[in-house]
């Protein structure tokens, strides 16, 4: 068993912010690696027994038990100096996109989480977009079934609105199912300023066997 938020919390102390979602996912998996010398580590790899051509972004095995982790880096455009280091981070609009793939996200680790009794699943959502975990004035949003606001419990047969463009759901037109209930509870990560898009929050989502809202 890895705890992930112990991971996430030490990881901010090294790495307050990321250049990208690729960084994000070296700096985890090298820290998952340091603190677990014993799990073998692979990144963006497939797992054999999946038909689909998907690639998880962490794949650890420690022992018996197998971690897959799925992550997002989604950013509002911001420049920092960090302890001497540059960062341009892009501004990444399409909440509703970067949403949908998200919950996406979870459906696929509860896939992979029922084919085997010793598979854990985790999916780590950081940004520095309070829309994210910001609930909407209106709840006739096009993606309101894929909202992931604090406070959320996400759940059940999940599709687009009415309303939704062919743009915004171009590749992303089938409805998403979760099987399990997950609360969405954010957590902060760090602030590397009191400007706009300075502070980072997280949303981690633990997908195993007969889940219970946590």
């Amino acid at each position: 068993m890895i705890d992930m938020n112990e991971m996430m919390s030490g990881l901010s102390g090294l790495r307050p912010v990321f250049h990208s979602e690729a960084d994000f996912q070296h700096a985890l998996a090298w820290e998952i690696h340091k603190k677990y010398p014993d799990c073998s580590m692979r990144l963006e790899i497939k797992p054999p027994y999946l038909r689909k051509r998907i690639y998880l972004d962490i794949w650890c095995v420690r022992g018996d038990t197998i971690i897959a982790i799925e992550l997002k880096y989604k950013t509002r455009g911001f420049v920092a100096n960090v302890n001497g280091e540059v960062f341009g981070l892009l501004d990444q609009s399409a909440q509703d996109v970067g949403r949908y793939d998200f919950v996406k996200d979870i459906q696929r680790l509860e896939k992979i989480v029922s084919e085997g009794s010793n598979i854990m699943g985790y999916a780590i959502f950081l940004t520095n977009d309070s829309a994210y975990w910001t609930p909407s004035r209106s709840n006739q949003t096009v993606d309101a079934g894929f909202r992931i606001h604090e406070g959320r419990i996400l759940t059940g047969d999940l599709g687009w609105s009415l309303g939704a463009s062919e743009g915004t759901m171009r590749g992303r037109e089938g409805r998403l199912r979760v099987k399990d209930a997950y609360n969405m509870n954010w957590k902060d990560y760090s602030e590397i300023s009191k400007k706009s898009y300075g502070r980072f929050r997280y949303l981690l989502i633990e997908v195993e066997r007969g889940h219970v809202i946590k």
